[in-house]
């Protein structure tokens, strides 16, 4: 009985050692974002010209295999870091009628899926989050220098304002309800083999 219990003891050691060094060989893309080469801005058609960016952000992605269909990206930006180069126009939309950066201090988006719509075209579909109000969103990239180890995801996406609770304006500005806004990213794979795409 002493040597079956051993017997069965190696061979769960044997079993074990096989997967964990089997997992360990798996390599997967490892990207890393240069903040200081990108950038999110916004923009709103205004009577008054609404443009800015963001300067506190940071934005991921993590692929678990060397196909594209399994990136998942994340951006996590501090809101009370928006900067529209005025003063007055910063401190509207840091306030409840906007960002209402006390309360909910940061808008996320978080893919939920990845699509290759072209040969250098890519949609993430995922949960944007802003003033604690979560929407399925879309963002659309167009990717550069793939294949080559550094490049750039230059996106978009647009939200109606209204649909998250931003429904005041700003004294003698007339404010469009939709938001664009602008995501440019780039970076370099650290590590890894090269994103597969479908050719």
């Amino acid at each position: 009985m002493l040597e079956v219990t051993r017997m069965r003891s190696g061979i769960l050691v044997l079993f074990c050692c096989a997967l964990f060094s089997s997992n360990s060989g798996a390599q997967v893309p490892v990207f890393e974002i240069s903040q200081a080469d990108s950038s999110i801005k916004f923009n709103v058609n205004a009577s008054v010209a609404i443009a800015g960016t963001f300067d506190k952000w940071n934005a991921n992605v993590v692929l678990s295999s060397p196909q594209l269909a399994s990136a998942v990206l994340d951006v996590k930006i501090q809101a009370d870091s928006v900067d529209t180069g005025s003063g007055f126009k910063n401190g509207k939309l840091k306030g409840k009628d906007f960002f209402d950066v006390k309360q909910d201090p940061f808008i996320t988006f978080h893919s939920t899926n990845v699509t290759q719509t072209g040969p250098d075209t890519i949609v993430f579909d995922g949960d944007f989050t802003i003033r604690g109000v979560t929407k399925p969103e879309k963002l659309t990239f167009i990717v550069s220098g793939r294949g080559t180890g550094s490049g750039s995801v230059t996106g978009t996406m647009a939200f109606d304002r209204k649909e998250f609770g931003m429904n005041s304006g700003i004294p003698f500005i007339r404010i469009a309800d939709r938001v664009e806004v602008s995501v440019d990213l780039k970076g370099r794979r650290v590590s890894g083999p090269p994103v597969v795409f479908a050719q």
